[in-house]
């Protein structure tokens, strides 16, 4: 496998390794503020993830005071390291309102019911563009940055051990125009080529015909992380900042509504035919 990781995967996890080992040794957030000297709540900010730039002296703080092994505290201090990294997607702050590339930047598999345009890891550059200039006025320059960070973010498709993309359609966003009839083409001709030549990349398209579904409170996408250490995400897009569930139920409703989705879509051969038939009215 490749050498692939995200910071912003690696500082959730070292997150998530702190308060376990905290809690092993039986201390409370507020034992081990008073032990460091440290201010209320600085501790459970980071347990929680509210922290940017985990520094490894504190971390070996940390170690040392639960009195982790060696071997513990070394990986604690790697994961430090590594989350105080910049991935690609921070040359892009201006586009990119939440944490959500960094987390898609590391998942082992993305599963998706997109509702109203194509998900972004499909899109055509005068797709991405058409979609971008909807809901508020925004420069030229302004537009040509979000299609360059969403064709830079598409690249985790091309790496030797890209993500498994599995993407359900509401037929609904076939028949929406993102632009003129040239884009719609270019766009559903390569949807229909991801799924005829790329293995990694499932396409499902969820006809208007089924009716009601379990999607119809809007689009979602899961990520599944490759590490057990790695909790599964569930992730809502907002005007602002996306909603990130994380707790087992959460996630397992969504899951759920997932596995019904797809079960009621189309099979990728029968998506593309259907995705051929729509194709002609843009002609």
């Amino acid at each position: 496998m490749a050498d692939r990781y995200s910071p912003t995967v690696r500082r959730r996890r070292l997150s998530a390794e702190l308060r376990r080992l905290r809690e092993e040794a039986a201390l409370t957030a507020q034992q081990v503020g008073d032990n460091l000297g440290w201010s209320r709540g600085r501790l459970t900010n980071m347990e929680q993830n509210k922290w940017r730039r985990p520094d490894p002296v504190i971390i070996r703080a940390l170690a040392q005071l639960y009195k982790a092994s060696p071997e513990v505290t070394e990986g604690l201090v790697l994961l430090a390291r590594q989350s105080r990294e910049k991935g690609w997607w921070t040359r892009f702050g201006d586009v990119f309102t939440d944490a959500y590339v960094g987390f898609e930047a590391e998942a082992s598999g993305v599963n998706t019911y997109q509702s109203m345009v194509v998900h972004g890891l499909l899109q055509t550059p005068e797709y991405a563009a058409a979609s971008t200039r909807i809901g508020r006025s925004r420069s030229p320059e302004t537009i040509d940055r979000v299609v360059q960070a969403r064709m830079e973010r598409q690249e985790i498709l091309d790496q030797d051990d890209p993500p498994k993309l599995w993407c359900v359609l509401d037929e609904s966003v076939l028949h929406r125009p993102a632009g003129d009839k040239q884009v719609m083409r270019d766009q559903i001709a390569r949807l229909i080529r991801h799924v005829e030549t790329a293995d990694h990349i499932k396409i499902q398209i969820l006809p208007l015909d089924v009716g009601l579904h379990p999607g119809v409170a809007g689009s979602f996408t899961i990520l599944d992380f490759a590490n057990p250490l790695d909790p599964s995400i569930a992730y809502i897009e907002t005007r602002t900042d996306g909603l990130y569930l994380e707790e087992d139920e959460e996630v397992q409703v969504h899951r759920s509504a997932w596995d019904e989705i797809r079960v009621m879509a189309l099979h990728p051969d029968a998506s593309a035919d259907l995705m051929g038939q729509i194709i002609k009215k843009y002609e």
